[in-house]
């Protein structure tokens, strides 16, 4: 009987053996995991310093450029405005042409019938400004000046040689009688004294005179 139980605690001993070797094992594993673990993570400095390096490069809407949590540093500035540029006066500080400035050829019109066209060139040196809407037309010994027809125009810088047009109505179909005249005056504002223009293909008879604003063309200026 003894002999026949001693193999049996040698068996149990073998296996307490095991158990606490297993024991051990596992103990040591938990242990590895703990002094893997300060490694694995960020230190706090360190992601202090990884947030504080993010941080001057990210800038803020609306604030200047200047750096999220800082003032704008000194290797760059705010940048600023640029100032609207000053406007312009219309003439662009051409004068204003007077009646004296232009030359005028008035002729008579192949049609419509009883039209005559205006043609003024500037004749000075500089640009000047042409009032479209201004001229007036006269017939020497008749009162009044003739009405305005047509659209109204718009202003604009004449230089030095170049022409603008008018087309002027003498008589209409409809009005009978008339003054015949061979001459017309001329003048770009009412308050200037006029220019005496003879009528190419002349005379003409005058009952109802109207005149257009200036164009830049023949064709515009007899189309009213």
């Amino acid at each position: 009987m003894a002999y026949a139980a001693r193999p049996r605690r040698t068996t149990m001993v073998l296996a307490a053996l095991s158990l606490g070797a297993m024991a051990l094992t596992a103990c040591n594993g938990d242990g590895d995991k703990d002094s893997a673990a300060p490694s694995a993570a960020s230190s706090p400095s360190a992601e202090g310093a990884g947030k504080g390096s993010a941080s001057p490069s990210t800038s803020v809407p609306g604030d200047g450029g200047k750096a999220d949590g800082g003032s704008a540093g000194s290797g760059g500035s705010t940048p600023q405005a640029s100032a609207p540029a000053a406007d312009d006066d219309q003439d662009g500080g051409v004068g204003m042409c007077e009646t004296t400035d232009l030359s005028y050829n008035v002729t008579v019109a192949s049609k419509p019938v009883n039209h005559a066209l205006l043609k003024a060139t500037n004749k000075s040196s500089d640009s000047c400004l042409l009032p479209a809407d201004e001229l007036v037309i006269t017939i020497p010994g008749l009162d009044g000046a003739a009405e305005h027809a047509g659209p109204e125009g718009k202003d604009w810088i004449l230089k030095s040689g170049e022409s603008a047009y008018a087309g002027i109505l003498f008589s209409r179909a409809d009005t009978e009688g008339g003054k015949t005249a061979d001459k017309v005056e001329i003048a770009l504002t009412p308050a200037e004294s006029p220019a005496t223009v003879p009528i190419n293909d002349g005379p003409v008879t005058v009952n109802d005179g109207q005149v257009t604003s200036f164009f830049g063309t023949a064709e515009d200026a007899l189309t009213y």
